[in-house]
């Protein structure tokens, strides 16, 4: 099972170093064969890729005891594969800055363009900014506004409803004293209609 795994460890040495040097080269070639080593560089850590699976998928398979120092090997390869991949990044993104002025026609300006840019941006963000301040400042006067507002109209609710409960209470007043009213009519002209048939009587008795 070893003799497996350090078969892939000696592609892995070899296809390794020649990305390496591939990498390298990126930064100083022009057009086209920019294009065509970066798609090689690419394919080539693809292949690197399948075979760090490849080399652990055997190291699962060795036995315990003996597992450890091509775990320890493994760790190397996947750092050193993760240092290839730093190294491709970097050299990608010099060929793609240098692909751009080409495009471009960038010359000595390029940093004074890209300084105006980023002026111009801050100041984008500054008026953004103020835009959003005063936006909030209206927010919070209009919320303080509806509050006021709506206490006003509580307090007056509360102004309704103490007048209609004086209402109730003046009607109720009202109704006890016309029922007060007229048991007294009542009892004043029953006294009046008895002392005019008492009075008949004592004429028709004389």
């Amino acid at each position: 099972m070893s003799a497996e795994f350090e078969s892939y460890e000696q592609d892995f040495a070899v296809l390794t170093a020649d990305i390496t040097g591939r990498i390298g080269k990126v930064p100083k070639l022009l057009g086209d064969e920019k294009k065509q080593m970066v798609a090689n560089v690419e394919k080539q850590l693809e292949e690197a890729r399948e075979l760090l699976e490849q080399m652990e998928l055997e190291v699962r398979e060795i036995p315990p005891q003996s597992r450890g120092m091509y775990s320890s090997r493994m760790r190397s390869y996947k750092q050193e594969m993760g240092k290839l991949e730093a190294d491709f990044k970097r050299s990608r993104i010099a060929y793609s800055d240098e692909v751009r002025n080409e495009l471009l026609g960038d010359d000595g300006n390029s940093s004074e363009n890209q300084r105006a840019h980023l002026l111009d941006n801050t100041e984008r963000l500054e008026r953004s900014s103020r835009r959003l301040e005063a936006g909030y400042q209206i927010a919070v006067e209009t919320e303080q506004i509806g509050q006021e507002m709506l206490e006003n109209l509580s307090h007056d609710r509360e102004k309704i409803q103490r007048a209609r409960e004086r209402l109730r209470e003046t009607d109720a007043n009202l109704g006890k004293s016309s029922r007060i009213l007229t048991g007294m009519l009542r009892s004043i002209v029953s006294e009046e209609t008895t002392q005019t048939i008492l009075a008949v009587f004592q004429i028709l008795s004389t």
